[in-house]
Order: structure tokens, then C-alpha cells, then sequence
């Protein structure tokens, strides 16, 4: 299921003993465009805290009840590492809540997650290194790039010939968090329809100017399928039943651009490669 960030930006987080806060942000690493933390106001509950969420933690999206199902208790989230929204977060940092959860290191092992290719992959996870010491397995080097996803919402995306409008929204892949696509508004360009651009096309981010290059064309764009957001769909019936973006809908977008899936290009315990130099 591939969910809007707006849509999820605005559900609440439940604990296993009540509710811990509402998701204003999150973070994602710049190599692999996967979200790796949800940022968590925690309201009146701990006023003036916010707190780092692991997709690792989720067990399921209620998308009627508009809450995202965690399996931490109210008393682990609050002697939680607290986290700063004004700065970004450290390598660390990063560390200390993975010690704190007993959650393996994303970052040291073959997989988008490490040892597994979703947070939740179903495998048992090794046992986590000392401190301050990588998880065994290839280390991806440095300090993560982790970028807020509230920040990138309404950079400028230029085609390979020309202006081609801006990052509205994400979509996010529920099993492995991976941002699948950019939701493009682009008006300032044609009256055309909202578009969605896979980030695997991306070419390159300038984070100064706030633009992303993508390996597509203008004239492209302009016949790609139209994507309507869920909450302007049509309602089959009840609560929470609005279309979403299905397996043929991408199979329709990614046939217009003539390329494939990125489900065909992912074997099922999918590889993170180093990014080309």
C-alpha cells in the first residue's frame, strides 16, 4: 500500500497502553529515499518533547481510525532520546536509539534495513554491536544524510529539458518505507493534471537551490495518467474505503514512460548498492 506523507503527517501514534502523539514530519536517508524515523510531537502528554519513531515499531496503519499502531509502550517512549526539530540528527544519536530499542543498525548489512529488506521483515535480527561499534556486516560509510520530508515538500523538479513544477507530496511504501514517487504539481509550467515521477529517476538534488533533476523529459510528463489524491476520490462507500494508487496504475505509468517497474528491478530481499560515483 503506497499512502500519501500529507495524509500521514496528521495520524496520531498509539502505544500499546494508550496514545503517545501525532506524526508532524519525518526523516529519510538520501541514498535510498527510505523513511527511517517519524517524527512525533508528543503533545499534551509530554509538552514540548518530540521523539523518534522507527518504522521498525509499526505493526499496522488504521487508516479509518487515522493512527498508526506501534508496538512500544507510553513508558519507552518516554525515556525515549528526545530529538531535536531544529537539528539534524547524528549518526549518534542514531546510534543511541537503536541501542535503546535493541533494533540492528540500518545502515551495516546487504538490505534496505540492514539485515532484512523491510523493517519488518519477519526474520530474526541479529544481536546489536556494542555502543559506539557498527553492526557487523558492510558498513555504508560516514555520517546518514537524513533530510526532513516536510523540507523537500515544495522543491522545484527540473526535467532534462526545462522546469517541470514541484514536490507536493510522497508516496510512501507501507512495508519497506521506501518513497516510491514525487506527486508533481505542474502548474507553474502547463494547466496540466497532478503527475507522479518515480525517485529512482532522480539524476541528482541541489539541497542549496532546492531543486531535484529527473531523468525524464517535459513532453513525457505531459501525457503521463493523471493521479488524484485519495481524499479528492470518489467514496465507494464507508470510512476509509477511497481508491488508492493500485498495482495497475503504476504498471499504466511506468508502460507510458516505456520503463520498468521498480517491483521487477527489486528482487524480493532487495540489495542496496553504494550509490554510483
Amino acid at each position: 500500500m503506497l499512502r500519501p506523507f500529507d495524509e500521514l503527517r496528521r495520524y496520531a501514534i498509539g502505544a500499546i497502553d494508550g496514545e503517545v502523539g501525532e506524526v508532524t514530519d519525518a526523516y529519510f536517508d538520501d541514498a535510498s529515499w527510505t523513511v527511517r524515523y517519524l517524527v512525533v510531537d508528543t503533545g499534551t502528554w509530554l509538552p514540548g518533547r518530540h521523539v523518534l519513531v522507527s518504522p521498525r515499531a509499526v505493526t499496522s496503519i488504521d487508516a479509518p481510525g487515522r493512527r498508526i499502531v506501534t508496538d512500544l509502550t507510553r513508558q519507552q517512549v518516554r525515556d525515549a532520546p528526545g530529538a531535536d526539530a531544529a537539528r539534524p540528527v547524528s549518526r549518534q544519536r542514531e546510534m543511541e536509539l537503536a541501542v535503546y530499542y535493541s533494533y540492528p543498525y540500518y545502515w551495516a548489512g546487504p538490505y534496505r534495513w540492514g539485515p532484512t529488506p523491510s523493517p519488518m521483515a519477519g526474520a530474526a535480527a541479529p544481536p546489536l554491536a556494542e555502543p559506539g561499534v557498527p553492526h557487523a556486516g558492510r558498513e555504508r560509510g560516514g555520517d546518514p544524510n537524513l533530510r526532513s520530508v516536510r523540507e523537500v515538500l515544495g522543491y522545484g523538479l527540473a526535467a532534462t529539458d526545462g522546469d517541470l513544477g514541484h514536490v507536493e507530496d510522497m508516496l510512501v511504501d507501507e512495508a519497506s518505507w521506501a518513497i516510491r514517487y514525487f506527486v508533481v504539481d505542474p502548474r507553474s509550467w502547463w494547466p496540466g493534471p497532478h503527475v507522479l515521477i518515480p525517485v529512482d529517476w532522480i539524476t541528482g538534488v541541489s539541497w542549496f537551490d532546492r531543486v531535484v533533476r529527473v531523468d525524464v523529459t517535459r513532453d513525457a510528463v505531459r501525457g503521463a495518467p493523471e493521479y488524484i489524491a485519495p481524499e479528492d476520490a470518489p467514496r465507494a462507500g464507508g470510512v476509509g474505503d477511497r481508491p488508492r494508487l493500485s498495482r495497475a496504475d503504476e504498471e499504466r505509468l511506468y508502460g507510458h514512460y516505456g520503463r520498468p517497474g521498480y517491483w521487477a528491478r527489486e528482487p524480493r530481499f532487495w540489495l542496496l548498492l553504494p550509490p554510483a560515483a
